[in-house]
């Protein structure tokens, strides 16, 4: 296989199906824009299924979508440390500090107002619903989201006991063999694509406890296992995994969620709020 991606599907154009030739074509006339793309979103878009990009990939000799995903965003221009290029924010070894901290502002501003246009305010009414009323709130992630779903954990601990946070994907699966109806999952996954991910919400489906999932794609796998969904802004690219920008989306959707359940018993709240805080100032010298 060639080392630039594209080389290698032009290499095999000739002997793609009609569907694989059309999927190639939208590859090409949409290079840049195909690495955000979820399986589904490039599926809708190219107007071929999701069993041929599967194909596609593995007739590239990769291992999976996420890997071709990867692969087409170092096919793209990037710049000396990494950066995808081509967006105002690229950040380069060229950029004086100040010009690096007024791009990281514009990105981690962008995410949030992307994040605010997104926002639903019935899914959200029906997040904190479930959150309200259930035994248990699992906070889960894997990767960067578990440290999206620990910053989830430790915000609803200020007022709530109910929050529970794990990190390790097997605890997870066994944590959530015994759940019930009852309780919640609150789960983050910025790309809504990963096996632990499936490993977890399956058995969070068959045992009906509910999900709320915080994701940036909405026509992602996870979404086929979520009863709430709540979209997070801002394109990450693979270069970028485990960008800042991305989780300030995340984290504002988190907040809305924690003053939506202290909305809903304004007494109860504030006192748990005012005890954790007596209990923390000890802490303070």
């Amino acid at each position: 296989m060639a080392v630039n991606i594209l080389d290698s599907i032009t290499e095999q154009y000739p002997s793609f199906t009609r569907s694989g030739k059309k999927l190639a074509d939208y590859i090409f006339a949409n290079t840049n824009a195909t690495q955000y793309l979820s399986i589904s979103a490039l599926a809708e878009n190219s107007g071929v299924s999701e069993a041929t990009i599967t194909r596609f990939c593995k007739n590239l000799g990769l291992s999976g979508y996420n890997d071709f995903k990867l692969a087409i965003a170092k096919s793209d221009r990037i710049t000396d440390i990494g950066e995808p290029t081509g967006t105002p924010s690229t950040i380069t070894s060229e950029d004086s500090l100040s010009s690096i901290f007024q791009k990281l502002l514009s990105a981690n501003i962008l995410s949030l107002t992307e994040t605010y246009h997104l926002l639903d305010e019935k899914a959200i009414s029906r997040a904190v619903d479930l959150i309200s009323k259930a035994n248990r709130v699992y906070c889960f992630g894997h990767g960067g989201s578990s440290v999206m779903a620990m910053e989830a954990w430790a915000r609803f601990t200020t007022a709530s006991s109910h929050f529970v946070h794990i990190a390790d994907s097997h605890m997870q699966v066994i944590t959530i063999s015994l759940a019930t109806p009852q309780d919640v999952i609150l789960f983050f996954s910025y790309s809504g694509a990963t096996r632990d991910m499936e490993d977890v919400l399956k058995i969070a489906k068959e045992r009906k406890v509910p999900v709320i999932l915080i994701t940036h794609f909405p026509k992602s796998h996870a979404t086929d296992f979520a009863d709430v969904i709540l979209l997070c802004g801002y394109n990450e690219s693979p270069m970028q995994s485990g960008s800042i920008a991305a989780k300030m989306g995340q984290m504002f959707l988190i907040d809305c969620l924690f003053y939506g359940l202290c909305k809903k018993n304004p007494e109860l709240y504030a006192e748990a709020k005012a005890t954790t805080a007596a209990a923390i100032a000890k802490k303070l010298l």
